[in-house]
């Protein structure tokens, strides 16, 4: 039986286990095949509060992870298979290790990025191959860049980008958007964005220095076309890691997890999200470290007025 028991170790669950760790509450935190989260596959990042000479996303990772090892959180490594939240305590059935038994939740288990699953994408995540504009756009400062999608999030990291770039080729595989008339009408404006629609991608090229295009097929002559770019964006949307709850979790019509305004708390007492996995906005390292806090806070709350009500009684 623990007090706590966090799933997910990114910047939102590694930020929930120091503040629960130093509140001495002693939480298991169950890391999942890619512990550390998205950022184990960025390489500097320059926006994280308190680094001024940037610092490597692995490497920021590790120290949080040390920091919740040095105050007493326990880690183990499992897939989580399900979860049982319709009485306390709460049960988990984890992979290769049984059932755990924890009076509170903490929900971190993020959002995964969409990938097109061409030759040449997974082998340069990092390397020019990026799915987020806000975190690596300025990277590519003066170059031209590629961008995936034809939805609002490829219109806005399309817009975003054009501050940092010296042209961005929108690339859709159909001849019409996605994405709202207003996005849409704004890039088109854009004199920094060219266009190439009905194009379908088909592989990422690269050299050992790294991305130097994207191969395209035109859907209507059936030949490939190579577009030249030092960056690929891929901004097909992220899918939220939820499906091991079962239902229980109140969720919206993507998959993520929906919190009472203000807190971390979700539809079950005793039960918080943090990260992104309810974060459907922002999706910063920063963003999601601070929800972790929130989580943190709400959780020792909430294990303090049930060992309040268990005194009285």
């Amino acid at each position: 039986m623990y007090k706590s028991v966090i799933i997910g170790t990114g910047p939102a669950g590694l930020t929930a286990a120091i503040y629960l760790a130093r509140a001495n509450l002693k939480p298991l935190i169950i890391e999942g095949p890619q512990p550390g989260g998205q950022l184990t596959t960025t390489t500097e990042v320059e926006n994280f509060p308190g680094f001024p000479e940037g610092i490597m996303g692995p490497e920021l990772m590790d120290n949080m992870r040390k920091q919740a090892e040095r105050f007493g959180a326990e880690f183990r490594t499992g897939w989580v298979n399900s979860v049982e939240l319709s009485g306390r305590p709460f049960k988990l059935d984890v992979e290769g290790m049984g059932q755990f038994e924890t009076e509170t939740l903490i929900i971190s288990t993020g959002a995964t990025a969409k990938y097109l699953g061409i030759p040449g994408e997974q082998d340069n995540i990092g390397r020019g191959v990026s799915t987020c504009a806000t975190c690596d756009g300025f990277f590519f400062r003066g170059k031209e860049i590629v961008v995936i999608g034809g939805g609002d999030s490829a219109l806005e990291e399309a817009s975003f980008l054009t501050r940092f770039a010296s042209k961005v080729t929108l690339v859709h595989r159909r001849t019409e958007l996605r994405g709202s008339k207003i996005m849409q009408d704004r890039v088109r404006s854009n004199e920094k964005v060219e266009w190439e629609l009905n194009r379908t991608p088909v592989e990422v090229i690269a050299d050992d220095r790294g991305v130097k295009g994207l191969k395209v097929l035109n859907n209507e002559t059936g030949e490939e076309e190579l577009i030249e770019a030092s960056g690929v964006f891929v901004a097909i949307g992220h899918h939220p890691n939820t499906g091991f709850l079962g239902g229980q979790i109140t969720t919206d019509s993507n998959g993520y997890i929906m919190v009472q305004p203000g807190t971390s708390e979700t539809n079950i007492p005793g039960v918080f999200a943090c990260g992104d996995v309810q974060d459907t906005r922002y999706r910063q390292a920063i963003t999601a470290a601070g929800s972790g806090c929130m989580a943190a806070m709400d959780c020792e709350k909430y294990i303090e007025s049930l060992e309040h009500h268990a005194a009285v009684l």
